[in-house]
């Protein structure tokens, strides 16, 4: 059922570097002593050697033929011995079998006979509930028998017992999802594979159907799927103690079939299952795109009222000019007149010069009512419009409070009622009560009726409303049920009673103190340290590049660019010339054979593929969807090889985020092996960045970029200090950005593990600066606009010789202190998987400034900022090295544009898709940086033995975004019996000139 390369178990890797095989095959004094006490015949002492190293490194020990002859011959050294030394025959059963007892009680592992079957049986039954994919099932048994100390048995028998308890599972479940199911409920499932006669698709087809954007239309008609899909199933009991990963993965399944694969499902339950979970998936997901739909159109209101309030601004600015002409003669009047008559007269002359007293009040009127920036009169024409649609939308969302706060509901319940007035007033009820709304905005909504009695301005208290509603949303004060990217996060929290065990070995391992009181302290000393030593930088001109005037306005002088090493332009032509040309598509499919990244793709079941010549199939796929070619482009230039079909059904069955992610890591893994990639980085920092991608106008998640000025969305990439892409998301434009800096260092998976990340502008926000702190990333964001930003005093009696002017501000040090304990809730939380940080950051947004937990993430991050500035502003290097990390992913931007040369728009509207076609891009993109890494070591290695000058200095300046010898058009040709040569990174001495 699984492909023993899409899982764990262990095998020789391809060809190691001689530096590889020693660490990983050198023999200790104590293998030694062992060897020479069981036997001193060579060839029994090599075949007991490789038996104990294999028994090791993978587990098992396989037949002794199929041990790589790299490996024999470095234990041959390792001995002492000849290469020529044979190993025990496989004839000789004994020899053989009393080895083998012997690595056993020498490492202490049990043989898998003794127990491990029914170990396996047991691991995987358990956790088959929650997982599905074969490969994870085969996966987990490993490891526990590795835990166990138990030898590993063939891949084979892993697989069979694998495949053979799944199934037990998977039909145990399938009769409990099914068992309350009435005929009824059979029917319309049933119904939902029929095509009716007055439509060409069936009800199966719109379950998959996107919504598109919130335009009236969309949200009207995206409320009747919710209102159909409410009433066609109730999908919560017969899924009821199902573990969500498992819902999860049976619509995953449904989704990937077409019609007719669902109806070819012969076991009634197994079909009825699948549609029940696509069913509840599509439920949930039309709730979310519901919620989304509601907070577009009521941002889309609040921003087309401030628009409007700007352009009426400038249409009265004529007005406001004349009006103050006007008063400019009346005060000369005033200046100039000796009697008060004389006055009067000359004033009235004025006012009729101007249009008279009432034309000046109408004028008075029009100007006053938006001044100060108050757009709240201009909401309702625009709300009106959607007013109907946002009721039902409402109507069908069930929306609770996630604290005791009722009086938004309170409030919404009221509006309802009284949703079909027509009237200007509502009488006021004292269960209304608008604590949550601004000054302004009760100000607009209580008023006084003709009999005097208070009243609400109908109006103004539903845009309110709604307002806070959308807001209450956004921040997570309010929850939808049913619901998953909008429900009730704290719930997602670890409790306290867990949270209390993880503390201590978590800041343990961050070296920070686990209670409240000393964390505290230690941060204000090293707040206080850090401004005196920075102070002290000014005495006798030490500080050069930084300056602060007579006025206390500070000034930092430009950096100069840092010169190209002698013989830089010489190196990149002698480069440039010897690079090999390669095709694009062959560069796909030699790094295939290198990480071998196309094993993870396959059906969603985790089943091996049923395709012919599946290994061409998927490369085709990653570079038509990769390059944005497209599947008819592809099709027309691989003919020979796939169609369009085929390319629809491998993306949409074969390949989904979590696999490309896989890939992406393989890849990883393997340019990790070279030299090269660490004179450009660390490996310890990453950068993140985002970039405009344009979009269809028909889906859900595009906007207009407010400073592209085009319609689309952001890839939200994340690479690292070596170039390689390390992460991506696509998010929305007009997101705020700094809510996914966080989440590409936590949620990738590579081989590379950074504790720093670069980011751009919107990196500097006070909670992201909290957050990383806590665990344990230094964020390091460029500082455009670093003198606009408060820095913060350790206490008030501080005072500062010469960076005295630079604070305005006091840490408040007893609002983290209290709140110290919820944050680290938080952080555990993230910590053990179960919150991201971009979603907690979503909630405690800027909208959100009331909430206690924001505050104490601000005042924390304002500490941390504060720190981080006083490097920056203090240490010219320090500077140079952000500016020079920023510029990194601005040319993987470039790279990934060029990679797209069927085009930079996505054409998809679906979400999901949109997310993997960026995804696709990213392997494309690590591919050709691996085999750019293989070329140019190979290119440098030459250029040092015939003595040209080689300097670690020069290697820095280049970088694995090279293009100009790859080909990407003609007509594509795929020949998979044509081989790279195994990857064998070479240890290469980089200094100077070689002899």
């Amino acid at each position: 059922m699984a492909s023993i390369e899409r899982t764990a178990y262990p095998r020789f890797q391809q060809p190691l570097s001689d530096e590889e095989l020693h660490t990983r095959y050198h023999v200790s004094e104590t293998e030694h002593d062992f060897l020479r006490q069981q036997t001193s015949e060579d060839s029994h002492r090599l075949t007991l050697l490789l038996m104990l190293k294999a028994q090791q490194l993978l587990g098992y020990v396989p037949t002794l033929a199929h041990i790589p002859e790299a490996i024999v011959h470095f234990l041959c050294n390792e001995l002492g011995l000849p290469r020529q030394t044979p190993l025990v025959s496989d004839h000789d059963k004994k020899a053989l079998y009393r080895h083998r007892q012997s690595v056993r009680r020498f490492l202490g592992v049990r043989p898998f006979g003794s127990g491990g079957r029914d170990l396996v049986q047991t691991v995987i039954r358990r956790s088959a509930f929650t997982m599905s994919d074969p490969a994870d099932l085969i996966n987990v048994a490993i490891e526990e028998l590795v835990h166990a100390r138990y030898e590993l048995p063939a891949f084979s028998t892993l697989d069979r017992l694998a495949g053979h308890v799944r199934e037990q599972v998977h039909r145990q479940l399938y009769a409990q999802i099914t068992a309350s199911l009435t005929a009824d409920g059979r029917d319309r499932l049933d119904a939902l594979l029929r095509v009716p006669d007055e439509s060409v698709f069936s009800d199966f087809a719109r379950l998959k159907q996107n919504p598109g954007p919130a335009t009236q239309k969309n949200m009207r008609r995206w409320a009747e799927r919710l209102a159909w899909l409410d009433d066609l199933l109730d999908t919560d009991g017969p899924l009821e103690g199902i573990a969500f990963t498992k819902i999860r993965q049976f619509a995953a399944e449904a989704y990937a079939l077409d019609i007719g694969d669902l109806r070819a499902i012969r076991l009634p339950e197994k079909r009825y299952t699948m549609l029940i979970s696509l069913v509840h998936q599509a439920q949930v997901n039309t709730r979310d795109e519901l919620v989304e739909m509601f907070l577009k159109r009521m941002r889309r209101t609040d921003n087309r009222a401030r628009e409007r309030l700007r352009e009426l601004q400038d249409k009265h600015r004529a007005i406001e000019e004349r009006m103050l002409a006007a008063f400019a003669e009346v005060l000369l009047q005033v200046e100039t007149q000796e009697t008060d008559a004389e006055l009067g007269e000359n004033v009235r002359t004025v006012v009729d010069a101007h249009g008279g007293v009432e034309h000046l009040l109408e004028q008075y009127d029009q100007v006053s009512a938006y001044h100060n920036g108050n757009h709240l009169p201009l909401l309702w024409p625009i709300h009106r419009v959607h007013r109907a649609v946002l009721y039902r939308i409402l109507d069908l969302l069930k929306i609770r409070s996630a604290t005791q706060d009722q009086r938004m509901l309170d409030a919404l319940a009221y509006l309802q009622a009284y949703r079909n007035a027509r009237r200007d007033h509502l009488p006021v009820d004292e269960a209304v009560d608008l604590g949550f709304a601004s000054g302004r905005w009760k100000a607009r909504v209580r008023a006084r009726g003709t009999d005097g009695h208070p009243v609400f301005n109908r109006r103004e208290l539903e845009v309110c409303v709604m307002s806070y509603l959308a807001d209450g949303l956004r921040r997570g004060d309010l929850y939808v049920l049913g619901s998953q990217q909008y429900a009730d996060y704290r719930r997602q929290l670890l409790p306290l009673s867990e949270c209390q065990e993880r503390l201590g070995p978590y800041c343990e391992a961050l070296g920070m103190a686990a209670d409240a009181r000393t964390y505290v302290a230690g941060l204000r000393d090293e707040l206080a340290q850090r401004t005196s030593q920075v102070d002290a930088l000014f005495e006798d001109g030490g500080q050069t590049y930084f300056t602060i005037d007579a006025q206390g306005k500070p000034h930092m002088k430009r950096l100069k660019a840092t010169p190209l090493p002698e013989g830089m332009n010489a190196l990149e032509a002698l480069i440039r010339d010897r690079l090999p040309e390669r095709h694009l598509l062959d560069i796909l499919k030699h790094v295939h054979y290198w990480a071998g990244y196309t094993r993870h793709f396959g059906p969603i079941t985790g089943s091996d593929p049923k395709l012919s010549d599946a290994t061409r199939r998927y490369l085709l796929t990653v570079f038509g969807y990769g390059c944005n070619l497209g599947v008819n482009q592809t099709e027309r230039h691989a003919r020979a090889y796939i169609n369009r079909h085929t390319l629809r059904r491998i993306n949409a069955q074969h390949v989904t985020s979590a696999k490309l992610e896989a890939a992406r890591k393989d890849i990883i893994a393997e340019y990790t092996r070279f030299e090269l990639p660490f004179f450009w980085g660390t490996g310890r920092a990453a950068i993140a960045d985002g970039t405009h991608i344009e979009l269809v106008e028909n889906n859900l998640l595009g906007e207009k970029h407010i400073r592209y000025g085009r319609y689309g969305g952001i890839a939200y990439h994340h690479i690292s200090d070596t170039y390689i892409a390390l992460f991506s998301h696509f998010i929305a434009c007009g997101v705020w950005e700094a809510i996914y800096i966080l989440d590409g260092l936590l949620r990738q998976e590579s081989a590379l593990r950074p504790e720093v990340v670069h980011a751009d502008t919107q990196g500097q926000a006070e909670p992201v600066f909290g957050l990383a702190r806590l665990l344990g990333i230094k964020l390091m964001p460029r500082m455009r606009t670093w003198n606009d930003v408060t820095f913060y005093r350790p206490d008030r009696q501080r005072r500062y010789r010469h960076i005295d002017p630079l604070f305005t501000d006091v840490v408040d040090w007893e609002l983290i202190e209290r709140h110290w304990a919820d944050m680290m809730q938080v952080v555990l939380s993230i910590q053990a998987g179960g919150v991201l940080p971009s979603m907690l950051l979503r909630k405690l947004g800027t909208h959100n400034r009331k909430n206690k937990l924001y505050q104490a993430f601000r005042e924390l991050g304002r500490v941390e900022r504060t720190l981080f500035l006083l490097r920056y502003l203090s240490d010219a290097e320090f500077r140079r090295g952000l500016r020079a990390e920023m510029t990194k992913i601005e040319s993987y931007n470039d790279f990934t544009d060029w990679i797209a040369f069927g085009g930079t728009a996505l054409k998809s509207d679906d979400p999901v898709e949109q997310e993997k076609l960026i995804k696709y891009r990213d392997v494309v993109a690590n591919a050709v940086m691996l085999s750019n890494v293989v070329d140019l070591t190979t290119v440098l290695s030459e250029l040092v033995a015939e003595g040209h000058a080689v300097t670690p200095e020069m290697i820095s300046r280049l970088s694995p975004y090279l293009t100009g010898h790859i080909r990407r058009f003609g007509q594509y040709v795929l020949d998979m019996d044509h081989k790279p040569e195994p990857l064998r990174p070479p240890k290469v001495k980089w200094t100077g000139v070689a002899a």
